[in-house]
């Protein structure tokens, strides 16, 4: 298990959740995680899914937008992280922000051939869900068990994303 200072140094600044709790665990390195929002959403090629379904798995989800440098930036890093892990019970899904247009989100997807899941926020649910999100990129980190263990706005270091990703899935589910 990594030391605090390295889960504080996932990103250049960390965020709280809504009602300003600090996330347990990843600020004082011990502790119980704050339990991620259980969301059902509807992935681009319009099957319905649930975050819990993804429990057992590391999972990284990412608030982004076609309108986004930043976000379009990290994307490769995202593909190639995604593809580094996936094999060892690891799963990203890009949450487009409501007032990206559908068919921007879904021709991207495709121009980019993004591997992993894509799903549309179009009521701002999710986004909500996640302690009102609304600045972009933003990224979740959530542990096998289902609680967040990493909160990050802006493109990551995905060095250190890497190490936070490989501490979790030694993690038993």
């Amino acid at each position: 298990m990594a030391s605090p200072i390295d889960r504080r140094r996932f990103g250049r600044r960390l965020l709280t959740l809504a009602g300003g709790a600090a996330l347990p665990g990843l600020l004082a390195g011990c502790g119980r995680r704050e339990e991620a929002p259980d969301v059902p959403y509807t992935l681009l090629d319009g099957r319905p899914a649930q975050l819990s379904g993804l429990r057992s798995r590391v999972v990284l989800v990412n608030f982004w937008a076609t309108s986004c440098a930043p976000c379009v930036q990290e994307m490769p890093g995202l593909v190639a992280t995604w593809r580094r892990f996936r094999d060892r019970g690891y799963e990203t899904l890009a949450v487009a922000m409501k007032h990206d247009p559908p068919a921007l989100v879904a021709r991207f997807a495709e121009i980019h051939a993004l591997p992993f899941d894509v799903v549309i926020d179009n009521t701002g649910a999710i986004a909500r869900a996640f302690g009102d999100v609304r600045a972009t990129p933003t990224t979740v980190v959530i542990d096998r068990r289902g609680a967040v263990a990493a909160r990050h706005e802006g493109a990551p270091d995905f060095a250190r994303l890497h190490r936070l990703i490989d501490e979790l899935l030694a993690e038993p589910a």
